[in-house]
């Protein structure tokens, strides 16, 4: 792999698209990854909570991303997450990760056991990176306590930092707490910082911090990725408010099966409803409030296009509220078609 600056920017969590036998669609996939970098996301971080990454093995992470590579993606726009609580399968999936050339990996600490000391979580990953000893490995922490239980505390980051100051890239900080994102921020300034939700972008970026590693981005890429473009303009106050909205209707809703609904919804397509056990899908109630919730956003329906747009020339209206209605012009998704609950 070869040496590249760190990630910064815009990065979705790709979802997972499965088949009728609930294995993952390679096909879709690769689909929807290219649909994303066409609207202009920074890097794709596959394989994140958001991908079901904890309910596919390591064979289908690893077949997921030979198919986005095969596809033509380029690897350096990749940052699959790799951490696992076994660590033969933290190794084998960041080898894997390093041997197709991928920017970085995004790696979780274990975390089945819960109440593990600093000197465990610093372990853990110390462990990898020795194993693994290459010195192309770029390693972005995944500090996500409300879902995993275990992350990474001040400290720990910075004793990472000092051992392996050439290896530790950057964090996604999924804590929800900005105060947290804002001291690792203030602390380590040569680290790239991602907030885990687009709600902090400005905040992030304003005080310093890399971008944001965000669910939404998976169906709202071109606005958010216009905010990180434009944090500076006058504006971007009003622009942050708008993204916020969309995120609080989504995030309403179970986040992952919410999700693929409006992808479903929008690409014609019901099987991209489908999640994996224990995850359920939304269903029809949850669907029609959520469509709900979208339409008064003036989140439309895009034009339907002729083939897979190589560039943006057309959108869709995304306007907030009445009395200080803005409209932002966002790229068309590439679909075929939209449910009867998101036709406007």
């Amino acid at each position: 792999m070869p040496q590249f600056e760190p990630f910064a920017g815009v990065l979705p969590p790709v979802l997972t698209p499965f088949d009728e036998d609930l294995a993952p669609d390679r096909a879709a996939f690769a689909a929807h990854c290219r649909w994303l970098l066409d609207q202009g996301v920074d890097g794709l971080a596959a394989f994140g909570t958001t991908s079901e990454a904890n309910s596919l093995s390591g064979d289908e992470r690893m077949a997921l991303l030979d198919a986005l590579v095969e596809d033509g993606i380029d690897p350096a726009k990749l940052m699959p997450g790799t951490g696992c609580c076994a660590l033969p399968d933290t190794l084998r999936l960041t080898r894997h990760a390093l041997d197709a050339g991928c920017g970085g990996v995004l790696m979780l600490p274990p975390f089945y056991y819960k109440g593990v000391s600093g000197d465990g979580v610093f372990a853990s990953i110390a462990e990898a990176i020795e194993r693994i000893g290459d010195s192309r490995l770029r390693v972005y922490l995944y500090h996500i306590p409300p879902m995993a239980g275990v992350g990474f505390d001040l400290e720990v980051v910075g004793r990472l930092i000092d051992a392996y100051p050439e290896t530790i890239a950057g964090l996604k900080d999924s804590s929800g707490d900005w105060e947290n994102t804002k001291a690792l921020i203030e602390a380590y300034p040569g680290l790239a910082v991602f907030s885990g939700s687009e709600v902090f972008l400005l905040a992030n970026l304003r005080a310093g911090g890399a971008g944001c590693i965000t669910a939404t981005a998976n169906i709202n890429p071109a606005a958010i990725r216009d905010l990180y473009k434009r944090w500076a303009d006058n504006n971007a106050d009003s622009a942050q408010a708008d993204v916020t909205a969309l995120r609080e209707i989504v995030q309403a809703h179970p986040m992952i099966p919410a999700l693929k609904s409006v992808v479903a919804a929008y690409m014609g397509a019901p099987g991209w409803a489908r999640v994996r056990p224990p995850l359920v899908a939304l269903g029809a109630a949850g669907a029609s409030a959520l469509a709900a919730g979208l339409r008064a956003l003036d989140f439309r329906r895009p034009a339907r296009p002729r083939d897979r747009p190589r560039r943006v020339t057309t959108g869709f209206r995304f306007a907030i509220a009445p009395e200080r209605r803005r409209s932002i012009a966002l790229p068309p998704l590439s679909v075929r078609g939209c449910s009867s609950a998101l036709r406007a």
